[in-house]
């Protein structure tokens, strides 16, 4: 009876410890399929875009200097208003230069009374060549003494001039329309030209925006946009240094001629609209941009690529690069390496290892490997309203970097290296509700610029 209860107590053990079918389903390979959203992967259209740090430059900027030496009497201008051109800024003492010139314009009437008698005698002494009283000598004075005169006319004549430019010099006028500094010396004090600059005038509309690109992406662009149209195939937008972005575009206009050998880099620059804000109706009105300001350059193409595209969060990458899980034959997961190209911070382009129409995992990649089954359906309403506002260039898309993608440890490997792009992406993690799996991070790279008015999903590099 002993050995027969203890053969019972064995054999329940050993019972106990095989697998259910529900376990085996769970973490056997014969258990049921996993279920999985899906999308399929299409040709869509989106605008690339290239992102820079530049800075605003005046097209015009005048320092203002004195011409002569004089007292300052008149300061005839607010600091800080805009002026036109031609506007009074300041009057010198005029009184010198007043009475310079009264005193050329007698020494001009006396030489011109001269030059009078002088003719006169001339006219006389060839009269009298006629007659037996004439001399060539006293005629040929005569016409030596009128010449003469004649020359001195001409340097009181130029010593006149100079004197009333020097008088028109105490009056300083602005030379250009634009926004006026302040004084930098004040009533009173004896101005000259080696006094420096008074004040400063920056013309304020248009503006030019320019920013230094890597040579190396430079060319990139070239190769971009030069089939294109060249500076026409590309707009400008500005981002603000609070984030807000500027609600006109601006025209590339020049590429620099040399390359910055210190940090490699050449200069491209833009001219963009600057109008008063509309709220501002007094003469010193505001405007947005200012001269020195530091923006970022949105440089947008002005037609959009049309390039293959799935959502973003369906991009994984591992220390081998960018994949993608798409349903193959016998509904089992097959694992794609991909090739990105620019991207929104929604959907991700793919330059290879993809074809249009193959239906990509996006939901449920958390315990997706290659070769399991799965289950496909649908994705979420969420993922296809996005996939839908995409296709049709609707909504403002958060803009983000290009591939270059942060990669994590696949399962069993070395610590990843985190790649971050030239421009200072990082890595982002998936949206909520579609993780990537353990050990595999989401392909995304993330970026707080905000998308410029614009009609199609917008990519930046």
């Amino acid at each position: 009876m002993r050995f027969n209860i203890c053969g019972c107590l064995l054999a329940g053990l050993a019972l106990a410890s095989v697998p259910t079918g529900a376990a085996r389903a769970q973490t056997g390979p014969g258990g049921p399929p996993l279920a999985v959203g899906i999308v399929e992967a299409r040709r869509q259209a989106i605008t690339q875009v290239n992102e820079f740090n530049g800075r605003i430059e005046a097209i015009n900027h005048v320092n203002i200097v004195a011409r002569v030496t004089a007292f300052l009497e008149k300061q005839l201008f607010d600091e800080g208003v805009e002026v036109k051109k031609g506007d009074l800024l300041y009057q010198l003492e005029k009184g010198p230069f007043e009475a310079d010139v009264a005193a050329k314009q007698a020494q001009v009437a006396q030489l011109q009374a001269q030059l009078v008698n002088a003719h006169l005698t001339t006219e006389r002494a060839r009269t009298l060549l006629g007659g037996p009283a004439g001399l060539q000598s006293n005629y040929d004075a005569a016409l030596a003494t009128e010449r003469s005169l004649e020359a001195q006319m001409q340097g009181a004549q130029a010593q006149l001039q100079s004197s009333q430019i020097n008088l028109g010099y105490t009056d300083i006028r602005s030379p250009i329309d634009g926004r006026i500094g302040r004084t930098q010396i004040t009533i009173g004090n004896v101005v000259s030209p080696s006094s420096g600059t008074l004040t400063t005038i920056v013309g304020q509309d248009p503006m030019y925006v320019t920013f230094p690109v890597s040579f190396r992406e430079a060319l990139g662009l070239r190769q971009k946009y030069l089939p294109r149209g060249g500076l026409n195939a590309v707009v400008i937008h500005i981002n603000l240094p609070d984030g807000r972005s500027y609600d006109q575009t601006g025209k590339l206009d020049f590429v620099n001629n040399t390359i910055a050998p210190n940090t490699d880099t050449i200069t491209l620059r833009g001219e963009i609209a600057n109008p008063r804000l509309p709220l501002a109706q007094t003469r010193g009105t505001a405007r947005e941009l200012y001269d020195g300001e530091f923006v970022s350059v949105l440089l947008e193409g002005v037609q959009p690529v049309e390039v293959l595209a799935v959502p973003r969060a369906s991009v994984l990458s591992d220390q081998q690069g960018d994949y993608v899980y798409v349903v193959g034959a016998d509904n089992k997961a097959e694992q794609r390496r991909v090739q990105l190209g620019q991207s929104t911070s929604t959907m991700a382009s793919i330059i290879s290892g993809l074809k249009d129409g193959e239906h990509v995992i996006v939901e449920g990649l958390q315990r997706v490997r290659p070769g399991q089954a799965v289950s496909p359906g649908p994705a979420s309403p969420e993922v296809q309203a996005t996939m839908q506002s995409a296709a049709q260039g609707g909504g403002n898309q958060n803009q983000v970097q290009p591939a270059a993608s942060g990669r994590s440890d696949a399962p069993g490997a070395s610590p990843a290296v985190g790649a971050a792009d030239r421009t200072g992406g990082t890595t982002a993690n998936a949206p909520a509700g579609i993780a990537p799996p353990a050990g595999q991070a989401s392909s995304g790279t993330a970026s707080g610029a905000q998308r410029p008015p614009a009609g199609n999903p917008t990519a930046r590099h």
